[in-house]
């Protein structure tokens, strides 16, 4: 297995915004400062895809502050996600960028979740692997809590943060702003604690933005948008 897909479904929608994983740097609104990767190549392929489950925001984010976005496959619904064709040292590198480790390790944990569908390196935030399918067939890999949605307390998220999301989604899965409102509101942590109103706002364009320039290109693949299966292997 020399490649996998990482699944986006928070800040990394953006695709610029990975870019800072995989090439390096501090992206605007941010308060934290990327090593990279020991690869900074883009994506061979980024396509949008469905999770079974949901998105849900909790703990305290120092990258942003306000709640981070976690996925639970047992929360009702869909969560929409992005899919990025990374070679497997790439992925372990953004993978211990996430936990909070030092890049340049592989990450034991692949071969476990691939062939279980989930794995936990520890109890920290995003320590979780989860494989929730296969596409083209490749793993599909993403990160999240140890715990479900329905065992912590839901935290809002930082405007910037949100903000981030909302264009994420714009960018990947081509919505509407009336589509990525409805969705961002519908998450536990932003459905308490935002209203349509901010909510519209930032999908408006209002706060840190990102350009082409600030993350390495990225080459779009030519798939139709795609549902995740739920066999793991």
């Amino acid at each position: 297995m020399d490649e996998v897909w990482y699944v986006a479904y928070g800040s990394n929608l953006h695709a610029a915004r990975l870019g800072f994983y995989l090439a390096g740097g501090c992206p605007p609104g941010g308060r934290r400062t990327y090593p990279g990767c020991r690869d900074p190549r883009p994506p061979r392929r980024t396509v949008p895809v469905s999770l079974p489950g949901g998105v849900y925001f909790a703990g305290e984010s120092r990258a942003w502050t306000g709640g981070m976005a976690f996925y639970d496959p047992a929360l009702p619904g869909e969560a929409a996600a992005r899919a990025y064709l990374l070679d497997v040292g790439q992925f372990a590198d953004v993978a211990a960028q996430e936990m909070y480790r030092e890049p340049g390790a592989d990450v034991g944990l692949i071969a476990e979740a691939v062939a279980t569908g989930r794995a936990t390196l520890g109890p920290g935030r995003y320590e979780t692997l989860l494989c929730p399918g296969r596409l083209d067939g490749l793993p599909l890999l993403t990160f999240t809590a140890p715990l479900a949605a329905s065992e912590v307390r839901w935290r809002a998220p930082a405007p910037a943060y949100l903000g981030m999301i909302a264009r994420g989604l714009r960018e990947s899965h081509g919505w509407d702003a009336d589509r990525i409102v409805r969705y961002l509101l519908a998450r536990p942590g932003v459905a308490d604690a935002w209203d349509a109103a901010a909510v519209a706002a930032l999908v408006a364009g209002d706060g840190p933005a990102l350009t082409a320039g600030d993350g390495p290109a990225l080459t779009a693949g030519t798939d139709p948008r795609m549902t995740a299966g739920t066999d793991p292997r």
